[in-house]
């Protein structure tokens, strides 16, 4: 299983997970996807769904 993960939402990349102790660490790419910076994630596949979320307004992002 690899160590890291590109995330990518709508051809626009949300940033990198990172396999840490007990999980994927969140690092974002861009200002849009702050709010998930440093958050740990279960999975890569979890993680891209909640930058999902946050591109299609379902999270409201950080002003």
């Amino acid at each position: 299983m690899p160590d890291s993960y590109v995330i990518e939402v709508d051809s626009q990349t949300a940033g990198i997970v990172v396999r840490n102790t007990g999980g994927y660490l969140f690092f974002a790419s861009s200002r849009r996807f702050d709010r998930l910076e440093g958050r740990l994630f279960r999975n890569a596949r979890e993680a891209e769904r909640a930058a999902r979320r946050l591109v299609s307004g379902e999270v409201r992002a950080a002003a």
